[in-house]
Formats: structure tokens, C-alpha cells, sequence
């Protein structure tokens, strides 16, 4: 549905020249829960806004629906943005507006039947559970209900496409886990494609079905978020998985013992439900230590991991690992003893 293709952004100022995108290629299909990832300064939020054109690339294309976004005149922009709902981090209500107002306002720049914009107004309220609150003013209203008029605005011209810019980071814990099963919900009821930046992997791991991590401008790693999650290659995403680790589990330290290695396991999907460790010791005659484990419930699927220390004869450790791997499953070596 989308196809982002070799896209670059260059900012100057005093001759200065920051490239803030560089070569982005991203492919996201309809029916996608796209989260794209990255600390402070990565590009995401440069990104996210170049999809509806809010800015304008130093050059590449994005292709939607097989048109190229970047040629469209003002009327073809404006009927592209009718399409492509966006909420933001700061919600971007009108304080002097009622919630039944904030709502009607995008219908009326769209030139929505003004007859018909009263239920659509209702209509939108029920979407988002937020009925009673039509009367209520901004200043009257809670995080989570904020952005749930924004959700509700976004949503207000049958839009396609959905853009979230950083729309939880605001947000506490609970709230965070409401709003993301909010647009879950919706995505499935509108069949909406959602592109979602943030900087917490906890907001890609409850929501998203696929995850691109940048990193100074970059690309780094992209695909499926069980993929992603399961087998890491770079060290900005480690980081960020690493931080889904509860601290308890950070804090352990490993004894490091000659003639013991230390690997670290990650599993998929049915796998997780496996006795992998009992056929372990069975199949080898090895005694296996748990260090360390977790898992994440992913949207598609479940991703585990645990830190194991392996003892016993060495050769019988080694065939053990190769077991491991035959069995599809990720095996990273910490210590070799």
C-alpha cells in the first residue's frame, strides 16, 4: 500500500546541512500495524510527517496506492489528507471548543454535509467510548480522554491511513495500554492501516505488527516485530528490548566457570509451550541451570528468552547447542567456558 523509496531529508541553516533522513526504503502493507522506533533525533517524527506532506523530502517518492504523493497538486494533497487521519502527542484540541466542536471542525473544513455532521460527531464519540463527554471542554478532560478526541477527529473523514505521532508518550502506563487497544480495535473495525512512531519498544511490542528501527537517519532493522524481537542484529535494538527486561532480571549477574558455558535462548510462538529444558538434560545427560527468563506477548505471537548455564561433559554441551539451533531455535553463546 505504501512504498517508501529512497527517501532523503537534508535541513540547512547558516550553511549548516543536517541530513535528517537518509536513503529511507520501507515497504507497509494495508491492513498493517507499522511501528517505526528510534531514540530522540533519529528521524522518525521528520519521517512520519513527510507521509502526509506537513514537510517535503530533499528527494526519493512515496508511493500510495501506486500514485507518487509528492507529485500531487493542491487539490490532489488535500483529497490525500481527507484520507490520512493523524494524531499527536500533544492532542492539538481547541481549548476553547467543546468535544462535540473539536470533532465538527474537521468535518467542516471538509466540506462534510453540514445535515449529516451531528451523527457523524456521535457516531465517532461511540468509536472512542466517549459519549458522555460531547459537551466537555479540553480543560475538562483527562490524558487518555484527550486523546481519544483526537482519535475520534483523526477518524472523522473515513480516513485509510492512520498516523500516530509519539500519541502515548504523554500518557501513563495504564492509559498508554487503553489508547493502544483502542486503535487496536479500530484498526480491525475500519480496516485501517496505522504508522506509529514512538521511542518505547513496550508501545511496538502491544501493538504493532511490523517495526522499522532507525538510528541517525538510517534504517537499521525492519520486518516482523516477532522477528525483530527474537533474533535482534543491531545494538540500538538490543538496547531497546533489553529495557522490557524486568530490572530484577537485569541485576543478575553471571558466574562465569571454566568448563560451563552460558548461552542465551530465545524461542517463538509454540515453542514457548515446549519442554525444552527437561528434553535437554534427557537428550544429553547434561545439567542445565536457569539463570535468567522472560517472555514477551507479542501481537502476533509470543517471544521467550531465558539465560541458561550448561554443565556436564563438554563435547555433550556443544551437541547440546547444535540441538538447540536444528529445533529453529536462537542461540547466542555469553560465556564458553
Amino acid at each position: 500500500m505504501i512504498q517508501i523509496k529512497d527517501i532523503k531529508k537534508t535541513y540547512t541553516s547558516n550553511k549548516i546541512s543536517v541530513d535528517a533522513l537518509k536513503n529511507i526504503n520501507l515497504n507497509i502493507d494495508k491492513g498493517d500495524f507499522y511501528g517505526i522506533i528510534g531514540l530522540s533525533g533519529a528521524g522518525k517524527s521528520t519521517l512520519i510527517r513527510l507521509l502526509n506532506r506537513l514537510e517535503e523530502p530533499s528527494s526519493g517518492e512515496i508511493i500510495v496506492e501506486s500514485k507518487n504523493i509528492l507529485n500531487f497538486n493542491n487539490s490532489e494533497l488535500q483529497k490525500y489528507r481527507k484520507k490520512t487521519g493523524m494524531i499527536f502527542q500533544g492532542f492539538n484540541l481547541m481549548s476553547s471548543k467543546s468535544v462535540e466542536k473539536n470533532i465538527a471542525f474537521a468535518l467542516e473544513v471538509a466540506d462534510y454535509p453540514k445535515e449529516k455532521i451531528k451523527s457523524r460527531v456521535m457516531e465517532l464519540l461511540k468509536l472512542v467510548e466517549l459519549e458522555d463527554k460531547i459537551h466537555s471542554y479540553p480543560a475538562q478532560l483527562s490524558g487518555g480522554q484527550k486523546q481519544r478526541v483526537a482519535i475520534a477527529r483523526a477518524l472523522a473523514n473515513h480516513p485509510k491511513i492512520l498516523l500516530s505521532d509519539e500519541a502515548t508518550s504523554a500518557l501513563d502506563p495504564k492509559t498508554t495500554k487503553n489508547i493502544l487497544n483502542l486503535l487496536k480495535d479500530i484498526q480491525k473495525k475500519l480496516n485501517l492501516t496505522i504508522i506509529l512512531i514512538t521511542h518505547q519498544m513496550e508501545v511496538i511490542r502491544d501493538s504493532c505488527n511490523k517495526v522499522a528501527v532507525l538510528d541517525g537517519g538510517n534504517v537499521v532493522e525492519a520486518g516482523e516485530v516477532v522477528d525483530i524481537f527474537s533474533n535482534p542484529q543491531t545494538a540500538i535494538t538490543q538496547e531497546f528490548i533489553k529495557h522490557l527486561i524486568p530490572e530484577e532480571e537485569v541485576e543478575v549477574t553471571f558466574s562465569q566457570k571454566k568448563g560451563r558455558k552460558i548461552i542465551k535462548l530465545s524461542y517463538v510462538g509454540m515453542a514457548v509451550d515446549k519442554p525444552i529444558i527437561s528434553q535437554l538434560v534427557r537428550k544429553f545427560d547434561i545439567d542445565v541451570n536457569i539463570l535468567a527468563g522472560s517472555i514477551d506477548k507479542l501481537v502476533t505471537n509470543s517471544v521467550g528468552h531465558l539465560i541458561l548455564e550448561l554443565s556436564g561433559e563438554m563435547e555433550k554441551q556443544v551437541e547440546s547447542i547444535d540441538w538447540l539451533k536444528q529445533n529453529k531455535l536462537g542461540i547466542e553463546v555469553l560465556y564458553n567456558g
